[in-house]
């Protein structure tokens, strides 16, 4: 009888034939709830809405309000296989080398003379390239500066296809990542690169050639808008070529960036302005 009771009072519970309710609420009841949870939504809703709203009129869409990134630029390799920053290969074995020359010619391929003739703007070395805005007029898409290939000279891939790799003379290319805003170099000073042996392998090294002369991103490049406003925006490079680095002998190479205004290994990144990388090149003879 007491199961009875218990069923009984559970059916009554779910829908009651003489007050009708249904879970002990009647149709008024529930349907003020639903309207309330209704009204609830929409007003969050559209609170977080007109949120969302007043916060991007703050936003610029071709440059960002907040940049989190290190005011202080690192610098990149080419040709780099893998993460792990190291170029080996034997000088006799066409297929061990031949994966570097292949990436440069990708790399470098939209730096084509004709390619940038088309896109870029010829612009005054030594100079920076200020594009300001007028008050609330956007001078946008902005213009960039032609960084023809043929200013690599040896390590450009248009006389050597091979970047001097089948005569263990290897080019490394080496370009400034780029930062919105920033005006490296100083009083008419562009920044420069150079690349040295790490201590241990300081004998190993051999002598250097860098193009453009003297390892130097000239001011023209600068500064960068950013993706959208500089759409074709071309980093400038500077390459390196290795003359008689010593064969058969792993040699750690470290490149920085010289400028009077960009610091080089930071507190927070002690690798900032510097890249380091590994570099052996194997003979059989």
């Amino acid at each position: 009888m007491a199961k009875d009771g218990e069923k009984s009072e559970w059916k009554e519970f779910l829908w009651n034939p003489r007050t009708r309710e249904f879970l002990g609420r009647t149709a008024s009841s529930w349907g003020l709830i639903i309207l309330f949870y209704i009204v609830f939504y929409l007003c969050l809703g559209g609170l977080f809405a007109l949120t969302m709203y007043i916060m991007l009129q703050t936003l610029d869409d071709h440059k960002p309000t907040w940049q989190d990134r290190l005011s202080t630029p690192g610098l990149v390799i080419r040709p780099r296989q893998d993460e792990t920053f190291e170029i080996v290969y034997t000088i006799q074995n066409t297929e061990s080398w031949d994966m570097y020359a292949q990436a440069l010619d990708r790399f470098l391929s939209p730096y084509n003379d004709s390619i940038q003739a088309q896109k870029n703007h010829e612009c005054t070395p030594e100079q920076y390239f200020l594009q300001e805005d007028s008050g609330d007029v956007k001078n946008n898409p902005k213009r960039s500066c032609q960084f023809n290939r043929t200013i690599l000279e040896a390590c450009s891939g248009l006389h050597d296809r091979y970047y001097g790799y089948q005569e263990g003379k290897p080019c490394i290319i080496i370009k400034l990542n780029r930062v919105i805003g920033l005006m490296p170099g100083k009083d008419g000073q562009a920044p420069s690169v150079t690349c040295g042996a790490k201590r241990d392998d300081s004998d190993k090294i051999g002598e250097m050639i860098y193009f453009p002369s003297n390892g130097t991103f000239d001011l023209m490049y600068y500064p960068y808008y950013g993706k959208k406003a500089q759409v074709n925006y071309s980093q400038p490079l500077v390459a390196v070529k290795f003359l008689n680095i010593t064969v058969n002998q792993d040699v750690n190479i470290e490149c920085k960036i010289h400028a009077n205004n960009i610091p080089t290994g930071n507190e927070r990144d002690k690798f900032a302005g510097r890249v380091s990388f590994k570099l052996r090149i194997n003979s059989q003879n």
